[in-house]
């Protein structure tokens, strides 16, 4: 969006929590409020390097998880 002009801006989700009303689609309305307040701290995008890097620890955390999932249903058919 940057190239056509429009500038970015993110909002943590901690951020705009307080201004949700408890309708289920208030998400765009509250989002909208909590980016007019003078006091609103936005946070920066992150770079693609950042995105990839995460996207390893993500997939490192599912391959952990299913092993262990694995080791522990091995366990449970040899201990019958």
């Amino acid at each position: 969006m940057a190239a056509i002009g429009h500038q970015v801006k993110l909002i943590a989700p901690q951020y705009v929590r307080p201004f949700m009303k408890r309708q289920e689609n208030a998400g765009a309305e509250a989002i909208v409020i909590a980016a007019c307040q003078p006091e609103m701290r936005f946070v920066d995008p992150k770079s693609v390097e950042q995105e990839s890097r995460a996207a390893v620890f993500r997939s490192r955390g599912r391959l952990v998880y299913q092993r262990t999932a694995d080791v522990n249903a091995l366990r449970v058919s040899t201990a019958e």
